[in-house]
C-alpha cells in the first residue's frame, strides 16, 4: 500500500482569496506573507481551528480604506479608449463595405419594424377590458349546449337577470342589454325635436340602469346611478352630444328617433366615449325601463334577447357559481317547456347550461360564445406573433451568415491583433460592439419605417395604432431590445471570428471558411422554408376569398342597391316601392328588415309540423318577413310550388321555406304541410333552394320566409350599368317622400364582401410579412452569392480560360442555392399542408387543399432565388478572366 504523500495544511482558502481579492497590489504580497508567518507560528502554539479564525480577524481587521484596491485612473482611461477604438473600427468597416453595411441594416430594420408594429398589435389585442376598477369581478352570462349541436350564445330570457341578482348571494348586481338589431337598437335616424332634418346614426343600445355601473361607464354630465331609470331615457356619448348641442347642456333635451314624434327621448345623460380598448363601442344607450316587445315578454320564457352581465361580491367563486347556475334551468325553464307541452325539456335539461365569461375575455373571445360583436382572435395573435420572431430571426441570420462567410476577409486582421498581443477577450468584445452598433442603426431606421408604415398598416388591418412615445417604457425598451438583439446576432460571429489561429492565418488556410459550411445552408434553408410557409398560407386564403365571394350563394348578389331607412315612410312604403318600379333602370324592387348578408334583422325561431308540439322535438330556424317580390327580386331558387302571390288573400298565412327547413322537420310532401312556430299556423306553398344567409363558416340553417309587407330596406334590382345615373334616379324618388332624410343606400355584393372582412385583412396582412420574409431571405441570398463569387474568382477566371461557357458557369454558382430552396420546401410544404388544414377547418364550405399550391410555391422561391443570385452570377460568368488573373 501506497503511502499518501502529507499535504500542508494553511488557513482557509475562502479568506486568502478575499484578502487578495480587496487589497491593493502594493501591500497585499507583504502583509499576507506576514499573515501566513504568524498563522503558522499559531497553529503549532494552539492548533489549527483557532489559528484559522485569528488569521480570519487578522484578514477582516485589514478591511481598511488604505488598504482596498483602487482601481487605475490609467486603466479606466486605457478601457474607455478601448472602446472608443471598438466604436472607430466598427464605423469604418461599415464605410468600407457599404453592400454589407446596406443588406444588414436593411435586413434588420425591416425585421425591426415588423416585430415592433406585430408588438403594438399584439399589445392592443391583449388590452381590451383591462381597466376596470373591478374587472376581476365582472362577469357576462351565456348559454352553453352541449349537445350533438353544441353552441355558446349570450341571448337569454329577461328575467335572468333578476332570478341571477334575488337568487344568488354571490352576485352584487346584474344589468341587460339588447345589442342586437331589433326594433330601435343597431341604427336609427336621429335629430333634435327643435329641427326637422335627419341624421342617419348607427351605434344604439338598449340597456339597464344597472349596466352603467357594473361596466362602470363614466359620465361627462349626469349621473350614472339614475340616468336611464325613466322610461323613455336615453344616454348620449360625449362626442354625439358635442354633434348635436355643441356648447348646450344635453341633459334634459328632447331626440326624435326614426320621426316616431309620439314616443320622443329625453336625455338623461352623457357618459364618456368608450374607450378604444373596450369590447362595447356604443353612442346611444336606450333605457329599458318600460319596455316589453311583446305582450307579457318581461315574464315569459318566450323570448331569448338579452344579454345579461354580472358583477360578483369580493370574493365570489364564479366557478362554483356557474356550477349552480343550473338550477336556473331546473327551476325555472323547466317548468315553462312543461307548461307549453315542449318535447325537448328532456333534451334541455341533459346538455343545456350556463356559463359565465369573464369580461376581460370577451374581445378574444377563447371560450367561444356567438354574440354580436366584432372580436378579434387569438389565433392570429400568436400567428404575427411568431411571424414577428420569425423574420426578426431571418434578419438576425443574415448577419450571421454575412459575418461567417466574410471570414477570409477578417482572418489577417484577428491574427495580427493576436500576434501583437491581443487576447481573445478584446476581439470578442470588438465584434460584439460592431455588432451593438448595426442593432442601434437598424432599430433607428426601424423606428422611422414604422412610424411611415402605421397608417398604411392601420387601414389594412382594421386598427388604430400608434407608435407610443408618450409612455414611459417604450424608449427603454427599444434600447433593451437593441441590446439584446445585438448581443444575439453578433455572438456566434463574434466567437467564431476571435477564435481564428495566428498561425493558420498566416498561412492562409483560412480563407476556405468564406465557402458554404453546413450552418450557413442550415440557416438559408431556414430562411426559405419560412418564407414558403407563408407563400402557400397567403395562397391557400386568397384561394378560399375567391371561393367564398365567387361560388353560387343561392341568390343573385350583383347589381341590387340596397336603400335604407325605408321604415320612416311608414304608410307610403308601398307607394315608394311602385314609384321605384317606375323607372327604365329598375327590373324589381322588394321591402323586408331580413337580407341574407350581416347588419340586417335575424328572428330566430322553433318550428314543428301542426299539433306536434308536445310529440316532437322542435327544430331551430330562422323567420324571415318578406314581400311577395322578394324571392324574384334576389334571384332564388324556387325548386317546388310556387312563390308568393299577393292577390291571394290566403298568402296571408302563407310560408316558403328552404330545404334545410325541410330535411329538419321531416316534411314528406312539403307542399300543404302545415307548420307552426308557437305563434301561429302557417301553410308551406313552396320550397326555395337552399342559399346562404350566413358566414360559409357554417352549414345553412332551416329558414322560413313569411309573407308579409315593409320593412327597413328597399333592395333594388337595377338593370342599368351606368349606376351614377340609376343612384340619381333613385335618390331623386327618395327625396320626393323624405326630403329631410339622408338617401343611404349600400351593394348587396358589397355587403356580402364585408361578412369575409375579418379574412380578407388577414390575406392582405399575410401577404405583407410574406413578402417582407421574402425580402429579407433575399437580401442575404444576394450578399452570400456576392462573397460566394468573391471567393471563387479565380477558380472561375480558370474554368473561362479553359473554355467554360456562360451558361455553366451560372449553373455552378445556383446550382447549390436552388438545391437549398427544394430542400426548404420539402421541410416547409408539410408543415404548411398541417397549418392551412386546421384554419379551414372553420369554414363548412371550403376549397381543397391540392399538390398545385405547393408546386406553385415552389416554383415561386425557385425564381426568386434564381433572380436574387443571377445578376452576381452572370456578372461573374461575363467578367474578363485575365483581369482576375492577373490580379491574383
Amino acid at each position: 500500500m501506497k503511502n499518501k504523500t502529507p499535504q500542508r495544511e494553511g488557513p482557509p482558502r475562502w479568506a486568502v482569496r478575499f484578502f487578495r481579492w480587496y487589497c491593493n497590489d502594493h501591500l497585499s504580497e507583504a502583509a499576507l506573507g506576514d499573515f501566513m508567518e504568524l498563522y503558522d507560528r499559531r497553529r503549532a502554539a494552539i492548533g489549527k481551528r483557532k489559528a484559522d479564525l485569528l488569521f480570519i480577524g487578522n484578514v477582516v481587521a485589514f478591511l481598511q480604506p488604505f488598504a482596498l484596491r483602487r482601481k487605475r485612473q490609467s486603466y479606466a482611461l486605457n478601457e474607455l479608449a478601448m472602446f472608443e477604438n471598438y466604436f472607430k473600427i466598427a464605423w469604418r468597416t461599415m464605410a468600407r463595405q457599404k453592400m454589407y453595411t446596406s443588406i444588414t441594416i436593411g435586413g434588420l430594420a425591416l425585421g425591426l419594424a415588423t416585430c415592433l408594429v406585430i408588438f403594438l398589435y399584439i399589445r392592443r389585442e391583449l388590452s381590451f377590458d383591462k381597466n376596470y376598477a373591478n374587472g376581476a369581478r365582472l362577469y357576462r352570462m351565456y348559454n352553453d349546449f352541449r349537445g350533438p349541436d353544441a353552441a355558446r350564445w349570450t341571448s337569454l330570457p329577461p328575467m335572468v337577470a333578476q332570478i341571477v341578482k334575488t337568487d344568488y348571494p354571490e352576485v352584487e348586481k346584474s344589468g341587460r342589454l339588447i345589442p342586437q338589431k331589433w326594433q330601435q337598437a343597431g341604427s336609427n335616424l336621429f335629430r333634435r325635436e327643435d329641427q326637422v332634418e335627419n341624421l342617419y346614426e348607427e351605434g344604439f343600445v338598449y340597456a339597464d340602469n344597472e349596466l352603467l355601473d357594473i361596466l362602470e361607464i363614466s359620465f361627462v354630465s349626469g349621473s350614472r346611478e339614475n340616468a336611464l331609470i325613466k322610461p323613455n331615457s336615453i344616454v348620449l356619448s360625449k362626442r354625439m352630444a358635442d354633434k348635436y348641442f355643441p356648447g348646450e347642456e344635453a341633459i334634459g333635451k328632447t331626440v326624435i328617433l326614426n320621426e316616431h314624434k309620439d314616443t320622443p327621448y329625453v336625455i338623461g345623460g352623457v357618459m364618456a366615449d368608450f374607450a378604444a380598448d373596450s369590447h362595447l363601442h356604443y353612442d346611444f344607450l336606450l333605457t329599458l325601463t318600460g319596455v316589453e316587445f311583446w305582450p307579457g315578454e318581461q315574464t315569459s320564457w318566450c323570448c331569448w334577447n338579452y344579454d345579461t352581465y354580472v358583477r360578483l361580491k369580493p370574493g365570489a367563486d364564479a366557478v362554483a357559481l356557474q356550477k349552480k347556475l343550473t338550477a336556473i334551468r331546473d327551476n325555472y325553464l323547466m317548468g315553462y317547456l312543461a307548461q307549453t307541452g315542449d318535447q325537448s325539456a328532456a333534451e334541455i335539461k341533459l346538455h343545456h347550461f350556463l356559463g359565465l365569461q369573464p369580461v376581460k375575455n370577451i374581445h378574444l373571445n377563447p371560450e367561444k360564445v356567438e354574440d354580436e360583436l366584432r372580436h378579434g382572435d387569438a389565433r392570429y395573435v400568436w400567428l404575427f406573433g411568431g411571424i414577428a420572431v420569425f423574420i426578426l430571426l431571418l434578419a438576425c441570420i443574415n448577419f450571421i451568415n454575412l459575418s461567417t462567410a466574410k471570414s477570409a476577409n477578417r482572418a489577417k486582421e484577428v491574427g495580427l491583433r493576436k500576434v501583437v498581443g491581443s487576447v481573445r477577450g478584446y476581439l470578442i468584445r470588438q465584434f460584439l460592439t460592431e455588432s451593438l452598433v448595426y442593432s442601434v442603426v437598424s432599430f433607428v431606421f426601424g423606428v422611422l419605417l414604422v412610424t411611415l408604415v402605421m397608417p398604411f398598416f392601420n387601414s389594412l388591418a382594421g386598427t388604430e395604432l400608434s407608435v407610443p412615445w408618450q409612455t414611459v417604457w417604450f424608449i427603454p425598451l427599444l434600447a433593451a431590445a437593441a441590446l439584446v438583439i445585438g448581443v444575439f446576432a453578433g455572438l456566434y460571429p463574434a466567437f467564431y471570428l476571435s477564435s481564428f489561429k495566428p498561425a493558420e492565418v498566416l498561412k492562409g488556410t483560412v480563407s476556405k471558411g468564406s465557402k458554404s459550411s453546413g450552418l450557413r445552408s442550415a440557416l438559408v434553408v431556414f430562411q426559405f422554408a419560412t418564407s414558403i410557409v407563408l407563400i402557400i398560407g397567403t395562397f391557400i386564403i386568397y384561394k378560399q376569398m375567391n371561393f367564398i365571394l365567387h361560388t353560387k350563394v343561392g341568390f343573385d348578389k350583383d347589381q341590387v342597391v340596397m336603400v335604407q331607412g325605408t321604415n320612416t315612410l311608414r304608410k307610403q312604403q308601398e307607394t315608394f316601392k311602385e314609384e321605384l318600379l317606375q323607372l327604365s333602370e329598375v327590373e324589381s324592387a322588394t321591402l323586408s328588415d331580413y337580407l341574407p348578408v350581416a347588419g340586417t334583422n335575424r328572428d330566430q325561431n322553433t318550428f314543428w309540423k301542426e299539433g306536434k308540439q308536445r310529440e316532437d322535438i322542435g327544430v331551430s330556424g330562422q323567420i324571415w318577413f318578406v314581400d311577395a317580390d322578394y324571392i324574384h327580386t334576389l334571384g332564388m331558387k324556387v325548386v317546388e310550388g310556387r312563390d308568393f302571390d299577393k292577390r291571394l288573400a290566403s298568402d296571408s298565412q302563407a310560408v316558403v321555406i328552404n330545404q334545410a327547413m325541410v330535411k329538419n322537420l321531416g316534411l314528406k310532401k312539403h307542399l300543404g304541410e302545415r307548420i307552426t312556430n308557437g305563434n301561429g299556423v302557417f301553410t308551406v306553398v313552396g320550397v326555395v333552394e337552399n342559399f346562404n344567409f350566413e358566414s360559409m363558416k357554417g352549414a345553412i340553417r332551416p329558414l322560413c320566409l313569411k309573407y308579409a309587407n315593409g320593412g327597413s330596406i328597399a333592395a333594388v334590382k337595377v338593370k342599368s350599368h351606368n349606376l351614377t345615373s340609376t343612384l340619381a334616379s333613385l335618390a331623386k324618388v327618395w327625396n320626393k317622400f323624405m326630403p329631410h332624410q339622408p338617401f343611404r343606400y349600400s351593394f348587396l355584393d358589397e355587403s356580402y364582401a364585408r361578412m369575409y372582412e375579418d379574412v380578407s385583412r388577414t390575406g392582405k396582412i399575410l401577404t405583407c410579412f410574406a413578402t417582407l420574409a421574402i425580402i429579407v431571405a433575399c437580401l442575404g441570398l444576394f450578399a452570400l452569392s456576392s462573397f460566394m463569387v468573391e471567393q471563387r474568382g479565380k477558380e472561375i477566371s480558370i474554368r473561362l480560360v479553359m473554355g467554360a461557357t456562360t451558361g455553366s458557369i451560372f449553373q455552378l454558382l445556383t446550382r447549390n442555392f436552388v438545391k437549398l430552396v427544394l430542400i426548404a420546401l420539402v421541410i416547409a410544404a408539410p408543415l404548411a399542408w398541417y397549418m392551412t388544414q386546421k384554419w379551414l377547418e372553420d369554414y363548412a364550405y371550403k376549397i381543397d387543399v391540392t399538390w398545385d399550391v405547393f408546386v406553385l410555391a415552389g416554383v415561386v422561391s425557385v425564381i426568386i432565388a434564381l433572380f436574387t443570385v443571377s445578376y452576381q452570377s452572370i456578372r461573374a460568368a461575363m467578367a474578363n478572366p485575365a483581369n482576375r488573373l492577373r490580379s491574383e
